[in-house]
């Protein structure tokens, strides 16, 4: 009876102690209740077609379904030159870079990189610079600006065409077998206003648009509790924080969109994209991208009567609504076994480092319903060194020219059936995800030499894992 006693006390210690100390840890081949909804109860199920990105939130009130679909049909429409009977959607140029945003967002989803010179760009744009400044961002060159735009309206010359160039690298696994990675060089050829001998570029593909509302309703302290900009843990990943422009509040705060998160808010994302790549006025963005050489000020414009932008308020907030209320679609294949085995690769090669998969929402200004929600976005929203392959050495805000954003991985195996194909990385260079993985480098090198030293089946089973995503 007392042996008894003695094993039930310490056996009870034991397990004090496990939760008191928080060293338990679920077994990690298991499935855990819930992770397919990366979004919470604010998923939605996932099709493997070409709409699976274009689906809103379930909570949407009538209203805001009604808007949601204006939203949608403005994203899918093709903008037009001024003067135009169609006078909701003119104004576009008079250099850009799309017609429509769906351009380079087919579906919601990705853009692709120009395959061969001459091609046409189906979301590839490339941001130029003469230098930086930490506190107002890239300075632009003086005549064509911070973006290349290779279109233009009837009449006027287009800025420069973009020329690539694609080499070839060879690698090998630990296990003998090899891999081919592809290397893009773009360059600008065909310069209409003067040369761009020395600016610095930077090619860029558009992003899949899930989860964007999610993202805005972020918290600067919530982002910033994953940053670790000294490396402090000595885990090799720093993690800093990015502080950008804001125009509405006419202060620096922190980036959450883009590639080297430059932006600080979806609504100033939205209305960049508007002016940079189509050539629309907003409030946020109230000047024409004028070529060099030419007065706008004798152009038509898209302005309505009584309004002096091109895409006023009333008319932004129903594409700002659509654009924040386009959710996430739940993970496939999440009970399999090479699923969840691939999930614990993930997680032992320290992915989750960077790619942050617990998070929980704060206020959002535009949908309420995102309040307070717990996603698991798989990106921690901060800058990391890529390593010199990936670099673009360009500045932009806080970030050098080796950093980027860390990408959310939510819908990544979803991408070939919406987009038709599975182009990755800024500058849409990996073909797949593998190739992807390969080209980390710099704070991720040590995770990336880990996953060669995986078997081929292990490797496969990462890849079931990130296409379950």
């Amino acid at each position: 009876m007392k042996n008894n006693i003695f094993f039930i006390t310490i056996l009870f210690i034991l397990i004090s102690c496990s939760k008191d100390d928080d060293v338990y840890k679920p077994v990690e081949f298991e499935y855990e209740l819930g992770e397919e909804n990366l979004v919470s109860e604010l998923s939605i199920e996932a099709f493997n077609a070409d709409k699976a990105f274009g689906r809103g939130i379930p909570s949407l009130s009538n209203l805001q379904s009604s808007f949601f679909g204006i939203g949608d049909a403005m994203f899918n429409q093709s903008w037009v030159s001024s003067p135009a009977t169609t006078t909701s959607r003119d104004g576009l140029g008079p250099i850009f870079n799309a017609r429509a945003c769906s351009a380079c967002h087919l579906n919601d989803g990705r853009g692709e990189p120009i395959l061969e010179t001459g091609a046409s760009s189906k979301g590839l744009l490339i941001r130029l610079s003469t230098g930086n400044s930490v506190t107002t961002g890239p300075i632009g060159h003086g005549t064509y600006g911070g973006q290349l735009q290779d279109r233009s309206n009837l009449g006027l010359k287009k800025e420069a065409s973009i020329q690539v160039v694609f080499s070839y690298i060879k690698g090998t696994y630990a296990d003998g077998s090899t891999y081919e990675l592809r290397k893009p060089n773009y360059t600008i050829i065909n310069e209409n206003y003067g040369s761009l001998v020395g600016v610095q570029t930077s090619p860029r593909i558009g992003q899949q648009l899930i989860g964007l509302g999610f993202i805005d309703a972020l918290s600067e302290a919530s982002i910033l509790e994953n940053a670790d900009p000294n490396d402090t843990n000595n885990d090799g990943i720093s993690g800093r924080a990015n502080y950008v422009w804001n125009v509405k509040k006419d202060k620096l705060t922190i980036g959450k969109f883009g590639w080297k998160s430059n932006q600080p808010t979806l609504n100033q994302q939205v209305a960049g994209a508007f002016n940079g790549d189509m050539g629309l006025t907003t409030s946020i963005f109230p000047d024409e991208n004028c070529p060099d050489g030419v007065d706008c000020s004798q152009l038509f414009n898209g302005n309505n009567p009584g309004e002096n932008v091109e895409v006023p308020d009333k008319q932004f907030s129903r594409i700002a609504l659509y654009m924040a209320a386009i959710s996430v679609p739940k993970r496939r294949n999440y009970k399999e076994e090479a699923v969840l085995k691939g999930k614990k690769h993930f997680r032992d090669l320290k992915c989750v480092s960077c790619h942050v998969d617990n998070f929980t929402t704060g206020a959002n200004e535009i949908l309420s319903q995102i309040n307070n929600i717990k996603i698991s976005p798989f990106s921690d929203f901060l800058l990391h060194d890529m390593g010199d392959e990936l670099a673009d050495n360009r500045a932009d805000f806080l970030a050098n020219g080796n950093e980027w954003r860390t990408q959310p991985l939510w819908g990544l195996g979803l991408i070939e059936a919406v987009n038709g194909h599975t182009f990755l990385l800024h500058d849409g260079r990996a073909r797949n995800i593998e190739e992807a993985i390969l080209w980390h480098n710099g704070e991720a090198e040590s995770s990336k030499e880990s996953f060669k030293q995986k078997t081929k089946t292990e490797r496969e089973e990462l890849l079931q894992y990130l296409n379950s995503l």
